[in-house]
């Protein structure tokens, strides 16, 4: 796994979920994703991505009608 949001995943651990210290450091990042309903999720997109997308999409000129 990669790009894990280790601040958010520690505080959904250890307030959403009320995990000791410990036991969500003996956890593995799957079996935390489980445990918060999050298994099998898409990663939230990087930045790269979305200019990557804006770049290839630009929005339309101001002042002109969409269609």
């Amino acid at each position: 796994m990669r790009g894990l949001d280790w601040p958010g995943l520690i505080r959904a651990g250890l307030v959403g979920l009320k995990l000791k210290p410990a036991e969500f450091w003996a956890l593995t990042p799957a079996e935390l994703l489980m445990m918060l309903g999050l298994e099998g999720a898409d990663a939230p997109m990087a930045r790269n991505r979305l200019e990557e997308l804006s770049r290839a999409y630009p929005d339309a000129e101001k002042g002109r009608a969409d269609g």
